[in-house]
């Protein structure tokens, strides 16, 4: 274990210096040798340790992950206080609303610590990330498949995260593949689980402008929810208790009440899910031919149905709000995203890359050695792919977006569980081995109960029936039968394209929608039950399919897809030696750095970098949902009573514009300004770059990011929750030095 550990550590110091590059999603343990200088020239005034340290106290331990990397918040007080988006509390808030308490309507504010509320989800502080590329490459060659290549990375990465790890319940260190499999690194996590709500504006600031204003701009969302992250003893993570104190973190993030102007310095950290800049134009042809369109049909029709019956009742909007959220987010980003690509003509531009990297590798006899396959190997995987994609992308969006289905799944274990204690009874198996069968039946009994009050509690069957219906009509006319469970296909025949009569007799029959006959049947469960429900056998079909015939008919294309990623991008970077490449996002911290600007969108039209309160009042339409305006907080706009808030003209900041390279998981991401002070929270990007994910567009790409003013003016002004102000600390101009004193702690070491 020391002399693995040695080579991690090795391997951390001795990465190939690079050449810095204008934008990207950078690893902050790299910005010293990669970015420090452009950064400074942008207008950063920290040292490369005050933003990245192991043994000192730092910027990334203000950071952090929201549960596996949902989405990304920030200390801003000595006490633990959190700030991320309304969107990604969300959940949170719509859990914790009932019709007589509804958060969603009305916002929620703890004016005292007790009366905050359980978040459910966990933050994770990053304590290092080192480079095991070395220790990782050492067990892997050329002549390996695809799977010997997969079990050999997850064999090392488990040995390496196991050493780190040790016994410490509460450590958790990850293993994550960089250049489409070329890379490696490790990060290590301190995790919390002990998160509470403390405040929500109600949705019409959190929300505003819904799905209208959606990756739109000129924007004025408050999009921001207030977190606290307690510990246990010893200021350590611990399970949630009554006797648990707020957490002390190393850092926390001053608050700056200067505000922004054109070409501000702006950096952003915080945990990108993932993106796809080497994505060929294999990729964009499908993605934009098939796969997206469908999403796009598929999460529109499912939002018309969700939309029709959360009309009928307060309870009801409740239950389907989150859900409603989660669905339409990216119905929309799909619908900009395939616009973006062709507008921008991304497929042309991924084209002639792919015909510069044919030509570099035909001058030279050892490229076509290692690299002459690259192309063909794409071409026959995309050929498969083609309808076979299409396939999995209707299993997931259409079929397991029923609820009944998805909730059923957890119920054909269970089937399993007694079909394989009955076949081990019938051929005299050890005793041991049926005990431990029947042990794994009674904890999956115990997790179904668990999980049903939760599915329940925001399960409305007449949506999902109607669901059913649309779906199976979706799946029937565009999906081959040869990509479709066998079982089904006869199934399906009996009600001659009658899906509404489908469902009806599904829903009529399955106790999968039924909570009363869900925790009866797990009080006495019997097979007899599951093998006769309709709903859990529809589950059965398609999970069996989808892990015995439908992932292996993907396999070969996959497989050829992912030998050709890996040779491609190592060959792109051996053929532009000169360019730096930030790496795909894989949900791991990331630094981007840039500066608040305008842009311009289109010939003749130009957008401002912020917008003020008075937008609010312009866009304001009691009869839309989407745009209804809190009577009090018109009435403070109206007066202009901004208080402290209001910038050198009298006005109200809500939104403003930075050239940041951001993607999901960035939601609740800080901007920071050259000094280290929270300016904002950055919540979305704009519709004309919503091809970013795949290609970055440096003259239209824009982070759009609530001011941390008008922020502070919702919790002060409007909700009158003045004393979480008080725990912040207010960075005024020219009052400050450069950045807020640094507790120069030691980093625990493994």
């Amino acid at each position: 274990m020391k002399k693995l550990l040695l080579a991690i550590l090795i391997a951390a110091f001795v990465a190939p210096i690079t050449t810095k590059a204008d934008e990207g999603m950078w690893l902050p343990m790299f910005i010293k040798r990669l970015n420090y200088q452009d950064m400074k020239a942008k207008g950063l005034q920290l040292t490369p340790e005050e933003i990245y340290s192991v043994n000192n106290s730092s910027l990334k331990d203000a950071i952090v992950r929201l549960g596996p990397g949902f989405c990304t918040g920030e200390i801003i007080s000595s006490q633990g206080l959190m700030l991320t988006n309304h969107h990604c509390g969300y959940s949170v808030i719509q859990e914790n609303s009932t019709v007589e308490h509804d958060y969603l309507t009305d916002g929620f504010w703890a004016m005292k610590k007790d009366e905050e509320l359980p978040a459910g989800f966990s933050v994770s502080f990053l304590q290092r990330m080192d480079d095991v590329t070395a220790v990782v490459n050492a067990k892997l060659n050329e002549s390996m498949t695809e799977d010997e290549r997969k079990a050999a990375i997850r064999q090392v990465s488990d040995s390496i995260s196991k050493a780190i790890e040790g016994e410490e319940k509460y450590i958790e260190a990850t293993v994550k593949s960089f250049f489409k499999g070329n890379e490696f690194y490790v990060f290590t996590y301190k995790v919390f689980p002990d998160v509470r709500l403390v405040g929500a504006p109600p949705s019409s600031i959190g929300k505003f402008g819904g799905d209208t204003d959606n990756w739109m701009w000129p924007r004025h969302t408050g999009d921001f929810t207030i977190f606290r992250v307690y510990a246990g003893e010893n200021n350590e993570p611990a399970e949630y208790s009554v006797d648990n104190k707020p957490y002390s973190p190393k850092h926390f993030l001053p608050i700056s009440m200067e505000g922004v102007k054109k070409d501000d310095y702006a950096m952003i950290f915080g945990y990108p899910g993932s993106t796809d800049r080497f994505l060929t134009s294999y990729g964009i042809q499908l993605a934009t031919e098939k796969d997206q369109p469908s999403r796009v049909k598929i999460r529109r029709k499912k939002l018309d149905i969700y939309e029709e019956g959360q009309a009928e009742s307060s309870e009801v909007r409740i239950k389907y709000a989150s859900k409603h959220a989660s669905v339409s987010n990216y119905w929309k980003y799909f619908i900009g995203q395939t616009e973006g690509l062709k507008n921008l003509k991304v497929y042309e531009k991924k084209k002639a890359i792919e015909d510069d990297f044919q030509s570099w590798v035909a001058k030279d006899s050892k490229r076509k050695e290692q690299y002459g396959e690259v192309i063909n190997l794409y071409e026959e995987a995309y050929n498969s792919l083609n309808d076979v994609q299409l396939a999995e992308t209707y299993l997931f969006e259409a079929i397991f977006g029923i609820e009944m289905i998805r909730y059923g799944i957890g119920f054909t274990r269970l089937k399993g569980l007694f079909s394989s204690i009955a076949q081990m009874e019938k051929e005299g198996a050890d005793a041991e081995k049926i005990e431990a069968q029947k042990q794994a039946l009674n904890a999956t009994i115990e997790r179904l109960k668990a999980s049903s009050e939760d599915h329940f509690k925001d399960f409305y069957k007449p949506i999902d029936q109607k669901v059913f219906a649309a779906m199976f009509n979706f799946y029937e006319s565009d999906i081959d039968n040869k990509y479709k469970p066998a079982d089904y296909v006869t199934y399906v025949a009996k009600f001659k394209g009658d899906y509404a009569k489908m469902a009806e007799k599904v829903f009529s029959k399955s106790i999968l929608v039924d909570k009363e006959k869900v925790m009866a049947f797990l009080d006495n469960p019997t097979a007899k039950t599951l093998d006769k429900d309709p709903g859990v056998a529809l589950a059965d079909m398609f999970y069996s399919f989808y892990i015995s015939d439908l992932r292996t008919l993907l396999k070969p294309a996959n497989d050829k897809k992912a030998k050709a990623d890996r040779l491609f991008v190592d060959g792109l970077r051996k053929m532009n030696p000169d360019k730096v490449y930030a790496d795909d996002a894989n949900s791991t911290m990331r630094v981007t750095y840039g500066n608040v600007l305008d842009y311009y969108p289109k010939d003749a039209v130009h957008y401002d970098l912020v917008t003020t309160a008075q937008g609010i009042l312009e866009k304001e339409d009691p009869s839309n949902p989407e745009f209804v305006v809190p009577e009090k907080l018109s009435s403070l706009i109206k007066d202009k009573d901004y208080g402290k808030y209001a910038n050198k003209d009298g006005d109200l900041v809500v939104c403003f514009l930075s050239n940041n390279d951001i993607t999901g998981g960035n939601s609740g991401s800080p901007v920071i300004n050259g000094k280290g002070h929270l300016i904002g929270t950055a919540f979305d990007g704009n519709w004309e770059a919503m091809s970013g994910d795949i290609a970055f567009e440096p003259n239209l790409q824009r982070t759009i990011s609530v001011d941390v003013r008008y922020t502070l003016f919702i919790i002060d002004k409007y909700a009158g929750a003045g004393h979480l102000i008080d725990e912040m600390k207010l960075v005024y101009a020219k009052k400050e030095a450069p950045m807020a004193p640094m507790k120069m702690e030691v980093a625990p070491s493994k």
